[in-house]
């Protein structure tokens, strides 16, 4: 299956040096796209697309917000997130990027939005955690003008609270969400299962501090997939941190860059569909390699897992969602 990737210079607009999700980041990540790979320029986003997902009031707060931050300076809505003057237009492209990602996917190719900033914390009518639109939360919404089903698995180190409250109580999404338990923003635990007709249609998987690739697979293979394959998703998309490598500066993981490639090879072949990935988080020195190596799973590379054995704290988890007892509903 043929793949491509969505990135350009439009993101550098919302950049802070010093802060850990800076143009930087994504320029060092960059550096793991083959140089042959097909390359898509990012196309904006309209605030009708925003508004399937987010308030009037937020995307105006943002917007006002930004167009009062001083020139070259970065202006602050919570202790963690910023934004610059021109930090709108850049988001605009960022939410744009991943439907671009999602139309390439209902196409039949694969697709990675390498974008900032990164979307999974914002909420409906909060923007928090690096996030200003849930880049992921709106593609997908309009995905569903065409499609009956969407699945989202979230594989970065802290759980996408904002995509997790966008579709709470829907049933054409299944929310898959892997990270790291206890930390911000506080939520993703195994008892958040969705309300009404969304009832068991959230699926969370906190794991342990030093969880390796083992643990990953071991959730994915036993608990995301037979959850996928009772779904039947017209499309899959996928939000990629990369933030649980070993090295990551703001991450408690133990992952290996090639273990990207085996989580994401384990999605690619669970099903017919192409894969849409939109990045989320991401800051350690091996997060090129990471890129790399889902780029070259979905080019058909497929690594052999590592020798690692399963905590015994997630093979617990497991068999909690594999007896039935956190069953999706279908």
């Amino acid at each position: 299956m043929p793949y491509s990737v969505v990135t350009g210079d439009v993101f550098s607009a919302h950049d802070h040096r010093g802060h850990p999700e800076s143009q930087a980041r994504l320029e060092a990540a960059l550096a793991g796209v083959p140089p042959d790979a097909r390359r898509l320029a990012p196309e904006r986003a309209t605030l009708k697309d925003l508004a399937r997902v987010h308030t009037n009031r937020h995307i105006e707060v943002i917007r006002s917000f930004c167009s009062e931050c001083p020139p070259g300076r970065a202006c602050y809505l919570d202790p963690d997130t910023y934004v610059t003057r021109q930090s709108f237009d850049a988001a605009l492209y960022a939410a744009g990027a991943a439907w671009q990602a999602v139309e390439r996917a209902l196409d039949g190719e694969h697709c990675f939005a390498l974008v900032r900033p990164p979307g999974h914390h914002a909420a409906p009518d909060r923007a928090m955690g690096f996030c200003l639109f849930n880049n992921v939360a709106v593609a997908v919404a309009r995905a569903l003008g065409e499609v009956d089903r969407v699945a989202i698995v979230d594989w970065d180190l802290h759980h996408g609270n904002g995509t997790q409250a966008t579709f709470y109580t829907s049933d054409r999404v299944l929310y898959c969400s892997v990270h790291l338990a206890g930390i911000f923003p506080g939520t993703g635990w195994p008892e958040e299962r969705g309300a009404g007709p969304g009832f068991g249609y959230t699926v969370n998987a906190p794991l342990a501090a030093g969880s390796t690739g083992a643990d990953y697979a071991l959730v994915f293979e036993e608990v995301f997939i037979p959850a996928l394959r009772r779904f039947r998703p017209d499309l899959v998309v996928v939000s990629a941190g990369q933030d649980t490598l070993f090295d990551d500066p703001l991450g408690l993981m133990q992952l290996q860059p090639e273990d990207f490639g085996v989580l994401t090879g384990m999605l690619a072949d669970a099903g017919p569909a192409a894969l849409a990935l939109v990045l989320e988080g991401g800051y350690g020195r091996s997060h090129a390699k990471a890129v790399g190596a889902i780029v070259a799973a979905l080019d058909g590379v497929r690594p052999v897992p590592g020798a690692e054995e399963a905590k015994a704290s997630t093979r617990l988890l497991v068999e909690a969602y594999a007896g039935g007892r956190r069953a999706v509903p279908l």
